[in-house]
């Protein structure tokens, strides 16, 4: 598909440039207006680029081993075919918006003993180690504390050296977090679908002196857009650099996105206008430059005349 012709856009005018000037010079804490009120245009030039976006979007498919604790439930045995993970049915997101899912696959499930509490549902304590409890801190250990007069028997253990655990409560055993004390395990295969919307854009060079990275926000007009399960590369376009841009990403998707485990769902190409200005102006007998860029009338201006510092400069 050809996109349109960019001729019919009309090029920015020199009372819209001096209202973005003006409007740019007022949001900045110390500047003055004037010389965005008072100078005169002498000169505008345009730079107008474009920016190309291909959207990929994909769907991933992998399955993993996974468990659960056993408490007697009906389970669906592995003694049937599962499904391949490509015929599981899967409601997809909206294209182009990423998501995640996860299903069991059918006849996957087989229950288990346990293994790290060899199926009894109860595992060493590890706060106390087994012991049932700790070396009591307030006699060392020694089952004695000593005061001015004598030795007495330490408060704390009753002479006993050891404090109870206050996990275990001297059980020296708690409930295994894997089978939750059940002694088994069910095991199954889970299908873990996820959509990713793959974006590659490209924003083609322009020479007005505006950095380039200044038009990676701003919107720009739309020109063209094309979506379709998979796209062809744009042709006839006016600049080579987007036909380029156009092809080098579709073949780049198309490597890298298709395989066993990711299909493509959806392709979308779009082409936007990105309106540049260069503006040449006269204030108090000297030359200046600033730049309108972006369908919103952005405004960069390095070597604005009468800011007090160059703090503003900088943003």
């Amino acid at each position: 598909m050809d996109p349109p012709s960019p001729d019919s856009i009309q090029p920015l005018s020199k009372r819209d440039a001096q209202q973005a000037f003006i409007k740019y010079a007022s949001e900045k804490c110390c500047y003055s207006t004037k010389p965005a009120e008072e100078g005169v245009i002498t000169l505008m030039e345009t730079f107008d680029t474009y920016r190309y976006c291909l959207e990929t979007f994909t769907e991933t498919r992998t399955m993993e081993r996974s468990q659960k604790p056993y408490f007697g439930e009906k389970i669906d045995t592995e003694q049937r075919t599962p499904p391949g993970k490509w015929e599981i049915p899967v409601n997809a997101p909206d294209f182009f918006h990423e998501g995640r899912h996860e299903v069991e696959v059918p006849h996957t499930s087989s229950v288990k003993a346990c293994i790290p509490c060899c199926a009894t549902g109860r595992i060493s304590c590890m706060s106390c180690g087994g012991a049932g409890g700790t070396v009591c801190c307030g006699c060392g250990g020694s089952g004695l504390t000593f005061n001015s007069l004598d030795w007495n028997l330490c408060v704390f253990c009753n002479g006993c050296r050891m404090t109870i655990c206050g996990v275990c409560n001297g059980a020296a055993e708690v409930r295994c977090f894997v089978c939750l004390g059940r002694g088994r395990i069910r095991v199954f295969t889970v299908l873990i679908v996820s959509w990713h919307n793959n974006r590659d854009q490209h924003t083609v060079e322009q020479f007005s002196g505006l950095k380039m990275s200044k038009l990676d926000k701003v919107p720009g007009r739309m020109m063209f857009t094309d979506t379709g399960d998979m796209v062809h590369p744009v042709r006839n376009f006016s600049d080579p650099a987007v036909v380029q841009t156009s092809e080098s990403f579709l073949r780049k998707h198309q490597k890298n996105l298709q395989s066993s485990k990711t299909c493509i769902l959806k392709q979308r190409q779009t082409i936007e206008l990105l309106p540049i200005s260069k503006v040449t102006y006269e204030w108090r007998e000297e030359s200046h430059v600033f730049v309108v860029y972006g369908r919103n009338f952005k405004v960069s201006a390095e070597d604005y005349p009468a800011a007090c510092c160059s703090c503003c400069s900088l943003m």
